[in-house]
Order: C-alpha cells, then structure tokens, then sequence
C-alpha cells in the first residue's frame, strides 16, 4: 500500500507540471467546439504542447504502478493533490501570486477529499468488473458527459471551464478503471493484453477527455477547469470502484456525517474556482509570449 501512495503522489506531481504547460499551449489557440479534433491536431504542432507529454507519460506509468496495488478508490483521490501544485506551478511560471480564491477552492476541496478518504477507508476488491457491469458504467457516464457538454455550450468564462473539466474529469476516471482493470488483469502475457478489449476502449476514452480538456483549458485561468477535472476524477473513481469492482468503504456510525460534509467541501471547491473573477489572479500582464494577450 505504501508503494501505491507514493506513485500516486508522484504521478499526481509529474500531470501537474504536464497540465500547466498544456494549457498555457491550449490558450494561444484559437477556441473550438469542445469535441472538435482541430484542437488537437493544432496542439500537435506547438511545441510546448508536445514537451508537456514527457512528464505527463511519467505520470501514466505511476499512476498505472498505483493502480497495480492499491485500491481505486484511493489512487485517484490521492492524486487529486496535484490539483495544489498546479496552481501553484502555473503561478510561478506566469511571475504573478496565485490567486486567494483560487487557492482556497483548491483547499477546500482537497481538504474534503482528505476527510472522505479518513472517514471511508477505502479497501480492495475485485481486479475486474464484469461485462454488464462496464454496460453500466458506459450508459451512466456518457449521460453526465453529455449533460456537462451541453451546459458547457450555455456560459462562458469560468464556469464553462468548470463544466468542461468536469467532463473530462469524469471521462478520466473511467479511464483509471479502465486501467486497473488491465494492470490487474495482466500477468506477463503480451498478447492477451493487446488482443484485450479494455486497451482501444481506454484508448478512446482517455482521448475524448484529452480532447474536452483541452477545450477547457482555453475558458480563462487554470484554476476552474483544473479544480473540478480533478475533483471530479476521485469523486467517479469512488463510485466506480465501489459499483464496478466491489471496494468497500466505511459508512457506519458518525462516518456518515464526515462523508456528507466532505462531499460540500468538494462541491463548494469547485463552485469557489469554477465562480472566481479574472482579475482574482493577477494584473492581468500582457506578455510578448502570447502575441500580446493577457497571460493566463
């Protein structure tokens, strides 16, 4: 278990610097539908934008070592720290104070997720769920997706940031699952690894998020896309790993009102970035990077 906290720590650190420099690439391009793959193929020819994928393949192959052994429903809310460090990064890289607001939705719902892991005690389960279980699972998610992307096209600014995070959130903790499942499943067989079904549906999976992610990166600053991406992405890993694959988590006694309050601490994180002002950032420099736009 130890080992599986420390990869998910140090996978939480390499997708925060990944993260901050994809989306200072993603906000110098011209803004797209949020499942227009034109962002993408643009981002493929900055430069910036390639780079950010080094730390962010060291990331994938300690999160997939987390995965390995610890249970989903505590991996994925201990890489939520990451979420802290990236604010702090993209601050420090834009020479500016990270923004008070900003900083405290961030603690406030990594301070929930903090109290939801404590109280829950989350524990293993079983490697895989079954084929009527990821049915499910697909008709659950693609409905919240869809809700999330439609909101998204209603409002601008921060709050679409914040829908569109939450999507890809959302998608990326499926795609954790869909991880886990593998990584579990995988016993030094090569073939039965590329011949399993899982790898192109968490191919997919994992690319429609990058695509929406992208998109939310272009909604402002990185602290409303970035809060509810990875407060959404513990929140389904949970769920799913109690549905899916038969985690259990502690509810007994007064652990249910530190659940109930954990989860409005990281509603409340996500409502405090996803409503935070532009100018709650910084001055708003214009820098010469940016062919003479504010920075991020």
């Amino acid at each position: 278990m130890t080992l599986a906290v420390a990869c998910a720590l140090g996978a939480a650190f390499c997708f925060a610097v990944s993260t901050t420099m994809h989306q200072r690439a993603a906000k110098r391009q011209r803004r797209h539908h949020p499942l227009d793959p034109r962002l993408l193929l643009r981002l493929l020819r900055t430069r910036l934008w390639r780079l950010g994928w080094a730390p962010d393949v060291a990331g994938v192959g300690l999160q997939a070592v987390a995965l390995r052994f610890g249970p989903l429903a505590l991996v994925q809310p201990l890489m939520a720290s990451g979420l802290f460090m990236a604010i702090l990064i993209e601050a420090g890289w834009n020479r500016r104070r990270a923004g008070a607001r900003d900083l405290l939705g961030a603690t406030v719902g990594l301070v929930g997720l903090a109290a939801f892991l404590t109280a829950a005690e989350p524990q293993a389960g079983i490697p895989a769920p079954t084929a009527g279980a990821w049915w499910r699972v697909a008709l659950g998610v693609g409905g919240v997706v869809a809700v999330a992307l439609a909101l998204s096209a209603l409002v601008t600014g921060a709050a679409r940031g914040a829908l569109l995070g939450f999507a890809a959130g959302t998608l990326y903790g499926v795609a954790a699952a869909l991880v886990k499942a593998l990584t579990g499943g995988f016993h030094g067989d090569l073939r039965a690894l590329v011949v399993d079904p899982l790898l192109p549906a968490s191919a997919v999976v994992a690319v429609t998020g990058l695509v929406i992610n992208q998109s939310a990166f272009q909604s402002g600053r990185i602290a409303a896309p970035l809060t509810a991406l990875t407060l959404a992405d513990p929140v389904v890993s949970v769920v799913l790993g109690v549905t899916a694959f038969r985690e259990t988590i502690t509810l007994g006694g007064p652990r249910v009102a530190v659940l109930a309050l954990a989860v409005v601490a990281i509603v409340v994180g996500v409502w405090l970035a996803g409503t935070a002002s532009p100018s709650s950032s910084g001055t708003g420099r214009v820098s010469p990077s940016t062919g003479g736009r504010p920075d991020p």
